[in-house]
């Protein structure tokens, strides 16, 4: 079992940051969470059937602990009473999936609702299927594929403006 352990630390280390990254966007605390990631695929390491693939087990591992941390910073930093920050807690809440190669690419990933930046970012940065996403988010395969069109259209239609904005300054 080390030696498994061992080989998903050396595949996975990596992506496991990089996901709690995009979702936390807090170099510390992605850290922290991808580190608890690990030791949450040591102890579940024994129980682990197989009944998915092991990426799409440890992805799921990574969102529910980045959520959860996502969770205790916003309890932490958010008063919740007041409407404004109660909505904005609600709108961070929401998982991000990857980091975007530019800057410029990230700004317009961000401008798209999360829904569709979940499923871009876990099929075209992770380079997941339509099935692994599907199971991956919960997802019938059929809404995903819907919302990666809607996700194409409307990065089409930003690029599109930013072309404009910039082409007529």
């Amino acid at each position: 079992m080390v030696e498994k352990f061992e080989r998903i630390v050396r595949e996975y280390q990596d992506k496991i940051f990089r996901l709690s990254y995009s979702m936390l966007r807090d170099r510390a605390a992605a850290e922290e969470t991808a580190q608890d990631v690990l030791v949450r695929v040591w102890k579940g390491l024994p129980g682990f059937r197989s009944k998915s693939s092991l990426s799409t087990w440890i992805y799921a591992i990574t969102r529910n602990a980045c959520l959860t941390a996502q969770g205790r910073r916003e309890l932490r930093s958010v008063s919740l009473d007041e409407p404004a920050p109660r909505r904005e807690a609600e709108r961070r809440a929401v998982a991000e999936w990857a980091i975007p190669e530019s800057l410029e690419a990230a700004e317009l990933l961000n401008r798209l609702p999360a829904r569709y930046r979940q499923v871009v970012a876990l099929f075209y940065m992770q380079e997941k299927s339509y099935d692994e996403v599907a199971r991956m988010l919960d997802l019938p395969v059929g809404t995903v594929k819907t919302y990666l069109f809607r996700a194409r259209k409307s990065l089409a239609e930003e690029l599109a403006r930013e072309r404009v904005v910039k082409g007529g300054t």
